[in-house]
């Protein structure tokens, strides 16, 4: 079940980072061009304002994994360092979403920013994008891995 919930949020990142990455092209410039913030933007209000109960579902999932790690640290079935190191690896992805990229994610779809700071936004939200799908496939990659499951 850990396994699939890391999975499941590895795969929503994939999503966000296909628009996010668009950014990386305009490394360079201050600002965004409008036709890949209009892209970004049209993404990020569907994805958190409009897609309901798909966006509860994501934060469900997210609650599911955390409270299993902590259930596998309380069991004492695993040597002690591997559900230790699941967790913080699940805190790593979860904990920046919960309280910066999803409140930047709404904010860009919100679109009621001068573009300078969309653009900011965007950067913002594709660099925490980039760093919690690294943790999240080195928790899945762990969790998947290790043979004293039982």
């Amino acid at each position: 079940m850990l396994t699939t919930c890391g999975g499941f949020l590895l795969a929503i990142l994939w999503m966000d980072l296909i628009f996010d990455t668009q950014v990386l092209r305009h490394r360079a410039e201050p600002e965004l061009p409008t036709e890949v913030l209009d892209s970004i933007t049209a993404y990020y209000h569907r994805a958190t304002t409009t897609s309901r109960p798909m966006s509860t579902l994501i934060a469900l999932v997210m609650l599911i994994l955390l409270a299993g790690l902590v259930f596998e640290l309380l069991r004492g079935h695993h040597p002690l360092w591997l559900p230790l190191l699941a967790l913080v690896l699940a805190l790593a992805a979860i904990a920046p979403a919960a309280l910066r990229t999803v409140p930047n994610a709404v904010r860009l779809g919100s679109r009621i920013d001068p573009l300078p700071e969309q653009s900011r936004l965007a950067r913002l939200i594709l660099r925490d994008h980039i760093t919690s799908a690294t943790c999240m496939l080195a928790f899945v990659i762990l969790w998947s891995a290790h043979p004293t499951f039982t």
